[in-house]
């Protein structure tokens, strides 16, 4: 047992800031994940591997960006906490108090995408495939800026790496990172397995769809496991998690994809 626990004690901004305006960790995550998204993106276009050309991946990005902060945003009221999004409906636009839904964000993303395919008549699977290639990026950023902020705590641990987060429910305890967890798993470890196949197979031009199915499938795999060592934020369903229940429909779509049989794309 170590003699002592480190405090969290990192505010939610970058440098100063007056009253709720400043830069803040969580937006920077954000910008972060979208620069990233956005220049793989481009590599993928210049190496011949995306139909979308280079010079439409900036267009191509606005739609995620409104995809992911609406259905986010929306997805985190629904999906964790319905009762504010009814009593107080003007908490929605105070995004000053946080509150994003990765489930949500991911249904944002596939209406943007569907509106993006239509628009420039591109195949909406290998859209999702490529996109769904550099989301983790955004989850990555995004989880660590979770920890840095201090919320979606884990579970009370004895581990030696475990941090006392003041804002947890009394009386304070240990309790495991697991937003750090969550940012290797869900972030490093899915992004890097979606790089492979992106680079080191012919996936997206023979399988439209299977690496998305791949993504939803993986994705599930590791919140589920990041989940075991997450406080509940919200009442559970079923005796599960929120956000492993929500994944059990991932995991169905993904197969779906994965076990389906398209054509593989025109070269």
């Amino acid at each position: 047992m170590p003699l002592a626990y480190w405090v969290h004690d990192w505010g939610p901004f970058l440098g100063p800031h007056w009253g709720n305006f400043g830069i803040r960790y969580y937006g920077l995550a954000y910008l972060l994940g979208f620069v990233t998204a956005g220049w793989l993106l481009v590599r993928y276009a210049r190496a011949g591997r995306s139909q979308v050309p280079a010079a439409r991946v900036s267009d191509l990005m606005i739609y995620i960006v409104i995809g992911v902060m609406l259905g986010g945003r929306l997805g985190s009221f629904l999906l964790y906490h319905p009762q504010q999004l009814r009593d107080d409906p003007l908490s929605f636009f105070r995004v000053w108090e946080g509150g994003m839904a990765s489930h949500g964000g991911m249904a944002g993303t596939a209406v943007a995408l569907w509106w993006f395919a239509r628009s420039e008549k591109i195949r909406f699977l290998h859209l999702a495939d490529i996109v769904t290639s550099v989301a983790p990026a955004g989850l990555l950023f995004g989880r660590f800026a979770n920890f840095i902020n201090g919320e979606l705590w884990g579970r009370p641990a004895t581990v030696p790496w475990a941090v006392i987060f003041p804002a947890s429910p009394l009386p304070l305890v240990p309790r495991h990172p697991s937003q750090i967890y969550e940012a290797l798993l869900e972030g490093a470890l899915v992004l890097a397995c979606m790089q492979w196949r992106v680079w080191r197979s012919d996936v997206l031009r023979r399988r439209p769809g299977h690496l998305c199915g791949e993504f939803l499938v993986a994705y599930a795999v590791a919140r589920a496991i990041g989940e075991i060592f997450r406080e509940p934020d919200a009442s559970l369903i079923f005796g599960l998690s929120r956000g492993t229940f929500y994944s059990i429909f991932l995991v169905a779509g993904g197969l779906i994809l994965i076990l389906r049989k398209p054509a593989p794309l025109k070269p």
